[in-house]
């Protein structure tokens, strides 16, 4: 697994190298300091993966990321972020970036996260995911104009969803998986796939990111 990693700041993108180097089966092959440096490198040397930071000076992580995915779309990218990066956090998940994880988190965390993504899954943590809401919401009472929209309306194909594909649906804004789907609506981990894959259809979207991100955002 070929992983480039992308910070602004040297000490965290050593320390990163470091702990991913260590994993066997995963090969850091190089660093970034910002988007457009990351866009050139993955034009270049074709990662599997991308840990991407949020914010950074000159291309940031959000314009970043979605250069690369509209021009290498096999690539994974992980954001790197924190707390406080709500609406930033939305624009990437909109990009279509495989999931974000927060800066301090256990080694063994991201190397989990890392292993996710690679194997086609998404990274969306539920704890921070009830958090970005909240932090969405106080942002859009706070500054209407220039926050992301967030909306009790239902929008189109919303009403062709059967009512548990609407319960997937608001679980999938939570950040959980199909596992752990499945365990809170006593379903096999087969009938959820299909509900994901049915409810993804239906609202003309790409992939359960999207569907996380469309979840959070019309408040299910």
């Amino acid at each position: 697994m070929r992983i480039l990693i992308v910070d602004d700041q040297r000490i965290l993108r050593d320390g990163l190298a470091k702990i991913i180097g260590m994993e066997p089966g995963m090969e850091v092959i190089g660093t970034a300091v910002d988007g457009r440096d990351a866009y050139s490198k993955v034009e270049e040397w074709r990662p599997d993966v991308v840990l991407m930071d949020i914010r950074m000076p000159g291309m940031d992580g959000v314009e970043g990321s979605e250069l690369i995915l509209k021009n290498f779309p096999e690539t994974k990218v992980l954001i790197l972020t924190t707390f406080g990066d709500a609406e930033l956090i939305m624009q990437v998940l909109e990009n279509g970036v495989h999931g974000y994880l927060l800066k301090d988190m256990p080694s063994e965390t991201i190397i989990s996260a890392i292993q996710t993504i690679y194997n086609g899954g998404t990274v969306l943590q539920h704890d921070m995911t009830s958090m970005l809401l909240k932090e969405l919401k106080k942002m859009s009472e706070m500054n209407p104009e220039k926050t992301l929209p967030l909306s009790h309306d239902k929008p189109e194909g919303f009403g062709s969803l059967t009512e548990r594909e609407k319960e997937v649906l608001a679980l999938l804004g939570q950040g959980l998986n199909n596992k752990e789907i499945a365990g809170s609506l006593y379903l096999t981990e087969g009938t959820v796939k299909n509900h994901v894959s049915n409810l993804i259809a239906k609202l003309g979207l790409r992939d359960r990111t999207q569907a996380a991100v469309f979840s959070v955002r019309h408040l299910l």
